[in-house]
Parts: structure tokens; C-alpha cells; sequence
């Protein structure tokens, strides 16, 4: 990746080279520590992860499947009024996007009042029609949700994309303060940070809450669905069952008996209430979805429609990530809640409109496009960052599937201190906040995951596509 000219917000030095106020502790701390004491426990830190198996799986790498996530040991910071602020914002976004949801499966209500057209639902593969007319235990439909932030300025977060399926990350938040507590511990007694700590905990009361009326009892049984251990999120999978006490199960180990979802177990079939699944919606039942999937449950929609499992996040909430919806949210949050979105959107050109088709044609050097239905970088055109070859293409595929794709205008993404051989370097950041939702309400982590662009001048922050992480906080009040 090369380069970009764009000027960016600092979020550690403002602009006559001063310490912002959120990074004055943790700056004072930094230049007291011996430089070749801190590299080594960037050493250390790498090593930990190695040894605690934090790893990812890159589909399609010929040379091996699994690499380290890479981690930054310098904190990304954001101060209590500033987190105040998104928090009010990010409630209001989820729940706009479970009113929309719900709405969307029943009387359509925003179609009519035309805020939103029918050709976004129409052939798109998200919707799906098993869900009509059936509303969630709870009402819940995204009971875990990822809100992707960018910040452009001192006051300027936007939200890049909504994450509404099966948001991943929160485990490498989780060790990446963990390991940061590890390494320097008196840090944490001279900077007040909120703690994360709680969210495996939190993440299995909402969950249990979520449970079916008829089965919730005292202690709901919760499990996590994986598609198993070549996924590139089995680590977070088998994680957060370990941490919420609950049990990891596949395919295999599940099957329908007597109306209910039930595991297998040394004692026989036990019944489960709740499935927080990280299989995609086409694989989780083969009787409903793809005949040929081996990775969920045979029945399973039957259970869920008849009031027998909660199935967490919902089945037919992908129609909330996809990038065309995205384009209309401010309408959809005005809609739902009656009030003006806290949060941006990225100004966005629907490339399924003749107009906005034409715009991009030409200028997409310098726009990013994106397919409506991608994820971890994937299918993506940087125009600043692009040969003149690479346009060319891009632009065949744009003229021969305009509906597919959306572009917005290149960012000016904030950067955040990493630490290099020659010092502190800034780098491109987003942020990922993690959100859950039950009947009782909305529980937001302080913070999230910061994913981070670790190629001087890179805009793409994913980890399959070369970028890190680094541990957030968010400074006690």
C-alpha cells in the first residue's frame, strides 16, 4: 500500500505539537520509560500472544492458514466526555437497527412511508423470507452488535459500517488488556481507565435474558455454535464459550429431539435455549438454507419459528450490514427514533442509481468502492492508493454489476502512535465498539477494539489485509 496525501487528525499531538489532554498520563509515563525496555516488551508481548494461540486464519493463503495478530503496545485513548457522547450515539443507532428489523419482517412500514425503496430487499439474498411475520424471543434481533467508527477530527467520529450478524473481535479487545495490565501494571495505577473485563460476563446475562419464555428457568442453557477450527475466528469462538461458561459446540454434536435443540453430553441430549451461533445464516439449517451444509443444525429454523431455541444474533440480520441499507441509515434512524442521528454516516453514492454510477466512473481515483455485501477488506477499490491497471479492472466489474457496489469519498482517518524502532510513528485507526442487547436494555463496552493500519501512510486497517490491533481506553471520568 502506498502512501496517501491526505492530512489527518492526530489524536495524540494537536497541531502546534502539544500533548492532547488524553494522552498527558500516559505521555508523562512513555518518556520516562528506557526505549530498549519497552521494545522488549513489545518482544514479550508477541511471545504471549503465541503462546496463548491469539491467531487468525487467512482463507486462500497458499503458504499457511494461521498467523499472530499483530499488536501495538501503544493504548489508543479516548476521554470520558468523548465516549459519553459516542455511547448516546451508538444506543441510538442499535436501536434504530432493531425497530428497522422488526419492521422490515412485518408491516414494512418505512417501504410505505417511502424512506426506504423496495429494490434494496428485492433479489438481496439478506432478506430472508423465513423470517416474516415471526418477531424474535424478546424482540431482539442483533443481540451482539459491531458499530464501526472512524473519527475525522476533534468532534467528527462517523460510523463506517454496521456490523449486525455476527460481529467478530471482542476476544482480541479482552487480551489485548489483558496483556497490557500484564506488562505494565503500574501504568493502570497512574492512568484511571474503564475496565472491560466484564463483557464475557455481560455477554452471558444478555444472552440468558434473551431465552424463550417457556424455557427460561433460573439458568438458561446457553452454547456457542462454531463452524469449527479452521474458521478464522475459531480462537474468539472457543474463547468467549471459556469465558461465559457455556458450552463450544459444532454441527456434530447438536441434533433436534423432541422439538428442542439439544447437545450431546456424557449424560445423553440436554436441551439448549440459547445458540449464540457464528455460523452464517446460509449454513445454520440444511432443511431451510443450503442443502449441502454440514456446519449447522437440520431443523433448527422449525425450533426457532415454534418457540423452542433463541438463536442469537437473529437469522436475517445481514440486511442490516449490507452496504446499499448502510447508505440510508440516517433515514432509518430518524425514522425509528424520531430524533436526528448523534452519528454520521460516510457521505455514500448508491452505484445501483444512474447518477450516482455516473459520479463514480468518473472519479474513482479518488473514491473507495465497495461490494454492498464484503467484509475484512476484501473486494475493494482505494482509488488514491490504485495503479491505473488496477482502476481499469474495477471499473469492468463496476459497469458489469453497478447494484453490487457503493463508494464513498477517501477519508482523512485519524491516526494514533504506534511504536516502531525509531519512536512513536502515526498510523490509521478505526474503532470497533461492542454492543449488547436483551429485553432489559443496552450494554455498551467502554472502548472496543482499535484495529489499526500498521503500513506507514495504509488505510486499510483489517488483519487479513496487513493491519493490527491495539488496546483502547477509555478514561475513567
Amino acid at each position: 500500500m502506498t502512501s496517501t496525501a491526505i492530512s489527518s487528525f492526530d489524536e495524540m499531538i494537536d497541531d502546534q505539537g502539544n500533548v492532547r489532554p488524553a494522552y498527558a498520563g500516559y505521555r508523562q509515563w512513555y518518556d520516562a520509560q528506557d526505549p530498549k525496555w519497552m521494545s522488549r516488551q513489545g518482544k514479550e508481548a508477541e511471545s504471549f500472544f503465541r503462546r496463548t494461540g491469539i491467531t487468525f486464519n487467512v482463507y486462500g493463503e497458499a503458504a499457511g492458514e494461521e498467523r499472530l495478530i499483530p499488536f501495538d503496545m501503544i493504548p489508543r485513548i479516548i476521554t470520558a466526555d468523548e465516549w459519553k457522547k459516542l455511547s448516546r450515539g451508538i444506543e441510538q443507532r442499535v436501536r434504530a437497527i432493531n425497530a428497522f428489523l422488526h419492521d422490515l419482517y412485518h408491516k414494512r412500514e418505512i417501504i410505505k412511508a417511502g424512506k426506504l425503496p423496495e429494490r434494496v430487499l428485492a433479489h438481496n439474498d439478506a432478506y430472508l423470507k423465513q423470517m416474516v411475520g415471526f418477531t424474535p424471543p424478546g424482540g431482539v434481533y442483533t443481540h451482539i452488535v459491531g458499530i464501526d467508527l472512524v473519527r475525522t477530527g476533534a468532534d467528527d467520529f462517523m460510523v463506517l459500517e454496521d456490523n449486525a450478524r455476527t460481529p467478530s473481535g471482542v476476544s482480541y479487545m479482552l487480551e489485548n488488556r489483558e496483556t497490557m495490565m500484564a506488562m505494565f501494571p503500574e501504568l493502570f495505577t497512574r492512568v484511571q481507565v474503564q475496565p472491560v473485563s466484564d463483557y464475557p460476563r455481560a455477554l452471558a446475562r444478555s444472552l440468558a435474558a434473551c431465552a424463550p419464555p417457556a424455557f427460561a428457568g433460573d439458568r438458561p442453557t446457553v452454547a456457542v455454535l462454531t463452524p469449527g477450527i479452521y474458521n478464522s475466528a475459531y480462537f474468539e469462538h472457543a474463547f468467549l464459550a471459556d469465558q461465559m461458561g457455556a458450552q463450544l459446540v459444532e454441527s456434530g454434536d447438536l441434533r433436534v429431539v423432541d422439538g428442542r435443540v439439544c447437545m450431546r453430553t456424557t449424560r445423553g441430549f440436554k436441551a439448549i435455549d440459547v445458540l449464540y451461533r457464528r455460523v452464517d445464516d446460509d449454513f445454520l439449517d440444511p432443511l431451510t438454507f443450503n442443502p449441502d451444509s454440514m456446519l449447522g443444525v437440520a431443523g433448527i429454523m422449525d425450533v426457532y419459528r415454534s418457540g423452542g431455541i433463541t438463536i442469537a444474533n437473529a437469522p436475517g440480520t445481514g440486511i442490516a450490514d449490507d452496504k446499499a441499507i448502510y447508505s440510508f441509515m440516517p433515514e432509518i434512524v430518524e425514522f425509528y427514533t424520531g430524533e436526528k442521528p448523534i452519528l454520521k454516516n460516510v457521505p455514500t453514492w448508491r452505484c445501483a442509481e444512474a447518477d450516482s454510477l455516473a459520479y463514480v466512473l468518473d472519479n474513482l481515483a479518488d473514491l473507495v468502492v465497495k461490494e454492498v455485501h464484503g467484509s475484512g477488506g476484501y473486494g475493494m477499490l482505494i482509488g488514491p492508493t490504485s495503479s491505473k491497471a488496477e482502476i481499469a479492472a474495477f471499473e469492468r466489474k463496476l459497469r458489469a454489476k453497478p447494484d453490487n457496489y457503493i463508494a464513498q469519498p477517501t477519508l482523512s482517518l485519524s491516526t494514533v502512535p504506534i511504536f516502531t524502532k525509531a519512536g512513536l510513528a502515526p498510523r490509521h485507526v478505526d474503532l470497533r465498539p461492542f454492543v449488547l442487547v436483551s429485553p432489559g436494555g443496552i450494554n455498551i463496552t467502554p472502548g472496543g477494539l482499535t484495529r489499526v493500519a500498521l503500513k506507514k501512510g495504509s488505510l486499510v486497517v483489517n488483519s487479513s489485509q496487513g493491519g493490527g490491533t491495539k488496546d483502547s481506553w477509555v478514561l475513567a471520568e
